[in-house]
């Protein structure tokens, strides 16, 4: 924690350590595909389309489904628990379930949606590199 002399005299900034972490080679994902990799103690699903990667938490946002096991069409992401579905552009859900409508509002009265958070990342020389 900082605070900036002459500046708002009690009010503290908290300094927020952000770490650039290389986890793959882009090789090593399949156009169209998906990995789950570790960075900086987090479990990271990456998605590849063509030379852009994205990066989102591995677990999904439902029922915590390991999201690099499902499907992926485009920029969006299929748990392959409940068939949830994010944008991995920016981790919006799509699709909570497909459950049927009753079933559905009463889930989404007891978990609400919540987005996938994501991560930046860069490809560099053909690595992959995460902010986390």
């Amino acid at each position: 924690m900082f605070t900036i002399p002459g500046k708002m005299p009690g009010v503290a900034l908290w300094r927020c350590d952000i770490a650039k972490v290389k986890v793959l080679q882009l090789k090593e994902i399949p156009d169209g595909g998906l990995k789950m990799v570790t960075a900086g103690g987090h479990d990271i699903m990456l998605a590849r389309m063509g030379d852009k990667v994205y990066a989102a938490q591995n677990s999904c946002t439902h029922l915590g489904g390991s999201l690099s096991r499902g499907t992926l069409e485009g920029t969006v992401v299929t748990c392959p628990r409940h068939r949830s579905q994010f944008d991995m552009k920016d981790g919006k859900v799509l699709r909570w379930t497909t459950w049927p409508s009753a079933v559905l509002l009463f889930a989404k009265l007891v978990k609400p949606p919540r987005p996938l958070k994501t991560y930046p990342v860069s490809v560099e020389s053909g690595e992959i590199f995460v902010e986390v």
